[in-house]
C-alpha cells in the first residue's frame, strides 16, 4: 500500500513563477542576461527529470534541503493542489544547475519520493 500521496501538476509554469525566477537570477546574472534568460524559459518546451537528478545537478546537498521548511509545498501535495513546474538554468561548462524556481517545491517532492520525475522548463 502506497501512503504518499499523488503529485499533481499544472501544464505549465504560473505567470507568478516566471517573476520569481526573473527576481532570482538577477541576483545572479546583469538585468539584461536574466531578462534574455527569461525570454528563453519562457519559449523552452516543458520536460522532465527524476528529482534526485535535478538535486544532483543543483549540486545541492541533502543537509541543505533538509534545512528548509517546505511545510506549505507538502501541504499543498497532501490536499492535491497541483504543482507549478519548476525553472531550471543550465551554466556553462558543467556548472551547477541553477534551479531559479521551484527549490521548495523540488525539496518538498524530494521529500515524497526521490524517484518522483518533475515537470520542468530548463535552457
Amino acid at each position: 500500500m502506497n501512503d504518499r500521496p499523488d503529485i499533481q501538476w499544472l501544464d505549465a509554469p504560473a505567470d507568478e513563477e516566471y517573476a520569481a525566477a526573473g527576481r532570482y537570477l538577477e541576483l545572479l546574472y546583469e538585468p539584461k542576461q536574466a531578462r534574455q534568460l527569461m525570454k528563453k524559459l519562457k519559449r523552452a518546451d516543458m520536460a522532465e527529470y527524476p528529482a534526485k537528478d535535478i538535486l544532483r545537478a543543483s549540486g545541492i546537498s541533502i543537509l541543505t534541503v533538509q534545512a528548509y521548511d517546505w511545510s506549505k509545498q507538502e501541504n499543498e501535495i497532501k490536499e492535491g493542489d497541483p504543482l507549478s513546474p519548476i525553472l531550471l538554468v543550465r551554466q556553462e561548462n558543467g556548472a551547477p544547475l541553477i534551479i531559479a524556481d521551484g527549490f521548495h517545491r523540488l525539496c518538498a517532492v524530494f521529500a515524497q519520493n526521490e524517484q518522483i520525475v518533475v515537470p520542468c522548463k530548463i535552457v
